[in-house]
């Protein structure tokens, strides 16, 4: 058995938990949307077409906010396909996805999902084929409260109140050679700069995020952020950035240690905003919007994308069936942005259902849990309070990727007012159990509230509709605390939360 041991102070406070760490994505994407979250017809469908099942997992999966519409179809999307009369809305080709679109499930029907699932909504814009003029015309169909053309248009279409989104997302990963429109740093840099002018001057209190860079593997990272910011530092509050893992070749341990290219992405990002932020001279900081992150198998066992004349309407696009190692890994990039929870202020597992997603549905039939929901769903309903600063004495293992990394990952939070702590590890071994020990004389005295872990004794098990109750967190039997310490043991693969409180938890 290997040996870990953390040290954590209350007094060593990385920032607040913020509720937008648990945000998701829902994208027209394959089935994401419908057979999805929206299938009228469907056994627990409610009178406005969304699947009652689905809407309850949201809701214990902790979900705080979603990003909409995209994502890659943002880039070619028409908003004003998705509103109006629904026999009235045309079908368009969806380029993005080779898709046929059907436009059934637009803006108005998205708000009020997200008043039905206590979601809040993070839009998106089209700025590959459209354009600032575009982005006003949604901005004020969405918030406009007077009678003025959109605003008035929404009301015809049966929605009195404005929806008040406040949050906005400047166009989509427009580095990347695949996006619609894809444009240099300094075009897309000015165009996000003109555009959230425009929208500050119909509403200055907005959060706006301007597109960071697809992966830190593209080509043009670091110098895209430092570009695009030169150009938009002053209208912008967020800069997103995106990144997906998975087992390259058959390498368990260099995926497990997949956090590290995040933690890299995380620093990296807010060391480039730094140094704009003292070029322009300004005591502005810009934050991080991680607005996509996931295991993601695309290329690999997902079903291709269609192609030639086929547009098939919501045909089953990247549906990743989850293994427990991906959800070790999905609960240790949850560790890493809320280590960083002072430059990450909010985040988006994408997606929600179905497409690369911890929610898998059947067209008609159940809706079901994979591996990768557990750790998302535990550590959204227990972290509270503050992350505190967690140093990790472990001992490190070989790997490809990253040469070495260390066997325990781990971050905590600290909710002052009940005096509760959570401590969240991941043990990378890939056959041992770690034991881990956490000092707790600085907190106070503290007893176990619980412990559970995610493991199995084959780190490749994936859960099925019949199967994904067959192995589910479960308590740690092994966690005691004894003369002001705890102490545990981490099975090979496996994510751990372990719960502690005062008399008054």
């Amino acid at each position: 058995m290997h040996h870990a041991r953390l040290t954590i102070h209350p007094d060593f406070v990385v920032g607040p938990v913020r509720r937008g760490t648990f945000g998701t994505f829902v994208e027209h994407l394959g089935r994401c949307v419908y057979t999805g979250i929206f299938e009228p017809g469907h056994p627990t469908a409610d009178d406005q077409g969304f699947r009652g099942d689905v809407l309850a997992l949201v809701k214990e999966l902790g979900v705080s906010t979603v990003r909409y519409p995209g994502g890659n179809f943002v880039s070619g999307y028409r908003w004003e396909d998705g509103i109006g009369p629904v026999e009235d809305r045309p079908l368009r080709l969806d380029l993005a996805w080779h898709s046929t679109e059907p436009n059934t499930f637009g803006l108005n029907e998205f708000m009020a999902w997200t008043k039905a699932s206590g979601t809040e909504a993070m839009m998106a814009v089209n700025l590959g084929t459209r354009g600032i003029q575009e982005t006003l015309d949604v901005l004020e169909y969405s918030n406009g409260k007077g009678d003025t053309h959109h605003a008035a248009l929404r009301r015809e279409h049966g929605v009195e109140e404005p929806h008040g989104v406040t949050f906005w997302c400047l166009g989509n990963e427009m580095d990347g050679k695949w996006q619609l429109g894809a444009k240099t740093a300094r075009e897309y840099g000015r165009l996000a700069s003109e555009t959230a002018r425009g929208m500050r001057q119909m509403y200055p209190d907005l959060t706006l995020v301007a597109c960071g860079s697809s992966g830190s593997d593209m080509p043009t990272f670091g110098t895209w952020e430092r570009e695009v910011l030169e150009e938009c530092f002053d209208e912008v509050d967020l800069i997103s950035a995106h990144a997906y893992y998975r087992i390259e070749d058959g390498d368990l341990g260099s995926f497990l240690a997949s956090a590290q290219d995040m933690d890299h992405f995380i620093d990296a990002v807010s060391a480039t905003a730094d140094s704009v932020a003292i070029a322009k001279k300004s005591s502005k900081r810009v934050h991080i919007s991680f607005d996509e992150w996931n295991v993601w198998y695309h290329d690999l066992d997902s079903p291709t994308i269609p192609k030639g004349d086929d547009w098939p309407v919501a045909p089953p696009l990247e549906e990743d069936n989850y293994s427990v190692a991906d959800a070790v890994v999905v609960g240790n990039l949850l560790i890493t942005l809320l280590r960083h929870t002072d430059r990450v202020h909010s985040a988006s597992q994408a997606q929600l259902v179905n497409a690369i997603a911890p929610i898998t549905t059947e067209p008609g039939g159940a809706a079901w849990r994979q591996t990768i929901f557990h750790p998302f769903a535990l550590t959204a309903a227990h972290a509270r309070g503050e992350v505190l600063r967690v140093a990790v004495d472990a001992p490190s293992y070989d790997n490809a990727r990253f040469g070495q990394s260390a066997l325990v990952d781990a971050v905590a939070t600290y909710d002052r007012e009940s005096g509760e702590v959570v401590v969240f590890a991941v043990n990378r071994a890939t056959e041992d159990s770690t034991r881990l020990e956490l000092d707790l004389a600085s907190l106070g005295e503290l007893s176990l509230i619980e412990a559970v872990t995610y493991a199995n004794d084959d780190p490749f098990w994936r859960a099925s509709k019949d199967t994904e109750a067959d192995v589910l967190p479960a308590p740690n039997a092994s966690a005691t605390v004894t003369d002001g310490a705890l102490a545990v043991d981490l099975p090979a693969v496996s994510w751990s939360m372990i719960r502690l409180g005062g008399a008054s938890s």
